[in-house]
């Protein structure tokens, strides 16, 4: 049987690569972008200087041919569901690909909501090695780059342009940063760390237009407050979308995604779709129905693997976490984090500098339903464990120490948490042991054991 996966990254690579831990089915991985598969996320350390192309790839070249893994590089412009062909641009060195079983793992695209000047020359998303490459090619004598949208990609963005001293105009439409998703004291220590860093960092603001020189250069942005910024370059990071437009009118159930259900099968026979492109019709609890998130299509390419080996599994990505960097602080969450809260669910919050944790728990059963730290790494499985358990809230603060994962780098901190809430609460909290790799393991089996 030949499985074609239509997409090089981590979905579509995890998918193959299980798929031929459980089987010896042939298996054609297929992609514009690059030769070999890479990791997206660390494209701006390229840009910076960190890391080259070849340090990011998933695995080395030979990984491939010992696994009998075949890799083409192509763009598919169509495919012929009812023949079971994939269909190759004009300038690709094939013309078609039969299969048998069809991965989807076409990805995500910068969105663009229709400002005029947004296809002039130096505008650009952040998304693809293409998109890098774009970014690279306009760098050299910048002065001032315009990035317009407040999420990831954006302050990604900013950092890489800071790599190298260029001036950077930052519009976010919203009155803080991603305060969509960040609760209100974490998004302003975002903010203080963005301006910190020498970033113009415009909130409440939008683009208005972007306007070209004489060649079809953008050499200027408006915004909302009919303001002029005078720039070389204009990133589009206002989000992203799955990348499907070329699958318009093929038969193949979209809407914002490619509608998969439980075992990630599309409606059409012997094909699935997974990662950033897939839209699932009945989502887990708590989980959305699209998300472009990396350890997400990781998961999703080991399930499928499982359910195309015989072995029917349905998608359960478990509790929610997703993890970022802005600047120097380091972002993860785990499960239930609410930007506001109602009588049922309430939080505890300590600052320090640029370290902060909240911890999100059910207000009548005090059972712990979340994590948010802010400059402190805490360990997933910890977090996850407690989570999972239902966890009184008093025993995750007594066995605290064992959540972080360098706690040599943070006694303090989390002794100046403990104090902090027994300043407010009686009976007050005693931390149970020292911190430690022993705690962890001790203290995540007594979970294990008593479940």
């Amino acid at each position: 049987m030949h499985i074609a996966i239509l997409g090089n990254g981590i979905s579509g690579v995890t998918a193959a690569r299980f798929i031929r831990k459980l089987s010896d089915h042939k298996i054609t991985i297929i992609s514009g972008e690059t030769a070999y598969p890479f990791s997206r996320t660390a494209l701006m350390y390229i840009y910076m200087g960190h890391l080259r192309l070849k340090d990011t790839e998933l695995y080395a070249p030979h990984f491939y041919k010992e696994n009998q893994i075949d890799l083409v590089q192509g763009w598919v412009e169509k495919i012929d569901f009812d023949k079971k062909q994939l269909l190759f641009s004009k300038n690709s060195q094939q013309s078609s690909i039969s299969y048998d079983q069809l991965i989807l793992a076409t990805g995500s695209k910068p969105n663009r909501f229709g400002w005029p000047g947004q296809d002039l020359k130096g505008v650009h998303g952040m998304y693809s090695l293409q998109d890098l490459q774009k970014m690279e090619d306009y760098s050299n004598g910048l002065e001032r780059a315009v990035i317009v949208g407040g999420g990831l990609i954006g302050v990604e963005m900013a950092e890489m342009f800071h790599s190298r001293s260029i001036p950077v105009s930052f519009l976010v439409r919203e009155d803080s940063y991603w305060d969509a998703v960040l609760p209100p004291e974490e998004s302003e220590m975002v903010n203080e760390e963005i301006r910190e860093h020498g970033i113009d960092l415009q909130l409440s603001t939008e683009l208005k237009k972007i306007l070209s020189d004489d060649s079809g250069r953008c050499r200027a942005v408006c915004n909302s407050k009919d303001e002029e910024i005078d720039c070389g370059f204009v990133g589009l990071t206002a989000g992203v979308h799955p990348n499907i437009e070329f699958l318009k009118d093929s038969g193949l159930k979209m809407e914002k995604g490619i509608v998969v259900d439980e075992y990630l099968r599309t409606n059409k026979k012997d094909v699935y779709a997974i990662g950033d492109c897939a839209q699932l019709s009945s989502p887990p609890i708590g989980r959305r129905p699209i998300e472009a998130v990396w350890y997400v299509g990781k998961i999703m390419g080991e399930t499928l693997a499982y359910t195309i080996c015989e072995e029917p599994t349905r998608y359960a990505p478990g509790h929610w976490f997703n993890s970022a960097k802005f600047f120097n602080i380091e972002y993860q969450v785990y499960g239930e984090v609410p930007v506001s809260y109602d009588d049922e669910l309430s939080a505890l919050f300590y600052r320090k500098g640029k370290q902060s944790l909240r911890i999100v728990y059910q207000s009548e059963a005090k059972e712990v339903v979340g994590f948010h730290s802010m400059g402190v790494r805490l360990r997933h499985e910890m977090c996850e464990a407690w989570i999972e358990q239902k966890t009184p809230l008093r025993s995750v603060l007594e066995n605290l120490t064992a959540a972080y994962f360098d706690p040599e780098l943070h006694t303090n901190f989390h002794r100046a948490f403990i104090e902090d809430y027994n300043r407010e609460h009686s009976p007050t909290i005693q931390l149970r042991r020292k911190p430690g790799l022993h705690n962890f393991w001790t203290t995540l089996g007594e979970l294990v054991k008593s479940n």
